[in-house]
């Protein structure tokens, strides 16, 4: 009792010195917040936090995981480092997948090109002017074989972030593991398979809703009995974040997608505890450093209850929210770029205190053009310096059980819950997307926030304050404006080459299982081994399934 009084009169003459000073400072008295509109108090102490906050914090790699997924985390071993990579032709990434490795890169994440990413292939008159330009051109698995070319699949973990036309992409990384003699069984990696959130925030989607989901929930039952280490989705929240939403907003969508994946693989008549130790998801790493920490632990938390208590999981790794995160891309600026390198070495640390299962880092010229290969470096050493220069993977869960961390922490799990109750009251995630709910809040939050950055209450250093008249012009990367030509023979070739009626005999076997309710996973691949295209089998399916075309 004691020392509560001593506590309570401390805390009073504290408050009384803070107010003298805020008289003689009046124009410091503004309130602060968070991106998700929490109010930030000027002190956080005992008082601050929830009852029970020791409950909740629990101990790593225990229920609920608010302190991390593994008991020992990063005294265990750090976090993949995954840059992402992918432009021109599978040629010219694979040279920079070898480059990245060799400087200690520990898995791959691949960019496809727009054209493969919404299911056209190169010589596709929708395709002109896209090839190669913001990832690699994939066409068939003539290009899977050279993207992957000298790399050992069984060694190496491989992410694909490819949505719409996933299962096609996925089937070709099997064949070429197939070709260097590595079972599937063997292969690890994800693809992101994330479509509600291409519906929501990005845009790259093909087929209508339903049609987009039995492909993920083919791929869910395929990859369980025949692909187990596999990750099958990574739930998106990143290009939710990157498209203008608060981190409550982030985490809230995402967990909602979540929630509707795990519904569609139920009513596919999967268990529970067959698919969803597969599960990743993705976030984003925005700058405010101590919300991303809290986001990311309340992350944990709210996705554990959920498969606890609505779903009735009972495996461990059920209930873990295993995640990679990649830094902001929307944060950085096309001025003075080498301030990038701080944004990106902020972000990323508060991934890795948030408890990060990989993690990218955002090269410094990203807002002007694709990376160099120096710029690249750059930004993966940022991840080495912090794994073994900096001290923060010493401890586990070093911020747990700080006042501001812990009640930041409750503060955005108690938003996440508001936004599940109205997405549940609309019908759930895919209800809620097609009557627009969601893009709607992230339009009204993005906005909110240009209003400030060029009203200047929200401050971008070399941007919007502490500006340069002349600034120097960093050498860019380009990519070769002869691609699409190269690219269109190479496809020709492809063509000419192989058994065409064999092509169009898997084409009808896909057609007819589109019809139908089989899986199409064995369909895709026996289309992959012949040698279709990326293009003519998502033709198929657009013929079958249609087209969405937004709300």
């Amino acid at each position: 009792m004691a020392d509560q009084t001593n506590f309570d009169e401390l805390y009073k003459e504290w408050k009384m010195k803070t107010e003298e000073l805020m008289n003689r400072f009046p124009e410091k008295k503004e309130q602060f917040k968070t991106s998700s509109d929490i109010e930030v108090d000027r002190l956080y102490t005992p008082e601050t936090v929830d009852e029970g906050y020791i409950e909740k914090l629990g101990f790593p790699g225990m229920y609920p995981y608010t302190r991390g997924i593994q008991p020992t985390m990063y005294r265990g071993r750090t976090w993949t480092m995954r840059q992402y990579a992918g432009f021109g032709s599978a040629e010219e990434t694979n040279k920079r997948f070898r480059y990245l490795l060799d400087q200690g890169q520990t898995g791959l994440s691949v960019a496809f090109d727009l054209p493969t990413q919404i299911g056209y292939d190169s010589d596709d008159p929708m395709a002109k002017g896209e090839v190669g330009k913001v990832g690699v051109a994939i066409d068939s698995l003539e290009d899977m074989e050279a993207l992957l070319h000298k790399i050992p699949l069984d060694k190496v973990s491989t992410s694909m972030t490819i949505n719409a036309p996933a299962a096609v992409l996925l089937a070709m990384y099997i064949v070429v593991a197939e070709k260097q003699g590595v079972s599937p069984e063997k292969i690890s990696g994800t693809i992101q398979n994330d479509i509600l959130k291409e519906y929501i925030a990005r845009g790259t989607y093909i087929f209508p809703p339903k049609p987009s989901m039995r492909l993920i929930t083919d791929i869910f039952a395929f990859c369980s009995k025949n692909v187990p280490r596999w990750n099958t989705i990574s739930i998106s929240g990143y290009h939710i974040r990157e498209a203008g939403s608060t981190a409550a907003q982030e985490l809230a969508f995402t967990i909602a997608n979540g929630m509707a994946y795990v519904d569609a693989a139920l009513d596919a008549g999967l268990k529970i505890d067959e698919f969803a130790p597969r599960l990743a998801f993705f976030f984003n790493g925005h700058n405010q450093f101590f919300e991303e920490v809290a986001k990311f632990r309340a992350a944990r938390r709210i996705w554990a209850k959920i498969m606890k208590e609505k779903y009735g999981a009972k495996k461990e790794k059920s209930l873990q929210l295993r995640f990679h995160t990649q830094v902001a891309g929307s944060t950085l600026t096309a001025q003075q770029p080498d301030n990038n390198i701080v944004r990106v070495t902020i972000q990323a640390l508060a991934a890795v205190l948030g408890g990060t299962q990989s993690l990218h880092t955002n090269a410094r010229d990203e807002a002007l053009a694709l990376p160099t290969e120096d710029s690249a470096r750059i930004a993966l050493r940022t991840q080495q310096i912090i794994a073994n220069e900096s001290g923060v993977t010493d401890t586990v869960d070093p911020l747990g059980g700080s006042y501001y961390i812990e009640s930041l922490t409750d503060e955005i799990e108690k938003k996440v819950e508001e936004y599940l109750e109205k997405i549940n009251d609309l019908g759930g995630a895919v209800s809620a997307v097609e009557q627009g709910y969601m893009q709607r809040e992230i339009h009204q939050a993005a906005y909110e926030t240009q209003k400030k950055i060029e009203s200047g209450e929200e401050i971008v250093v070399g941007m919007n304050k502490f500006t340069l008249e002349d600034e120097p012009k960093p050498e860019l990367h380009r990519v070769d404006p002869e691609l699409q030509r190269k690219q269109t023979e190479k496809l020709k070739s492809v063509r000419e080459n192989r058994d065409q009626n064999r092509v169009s005999a898997r084409l009808d076997e896909l057609r007819q299982g589109a019809k139908g309710t089989d899986n199409l996973m064995p369909l895709i691949i026996n289309c992959v081994r012949d040698y279709c295209t990326v293009g003519e089998i998502c033709g198929v399916l657009r013929e079958e399934f249609g087209e969405y075309t937004g709300v």
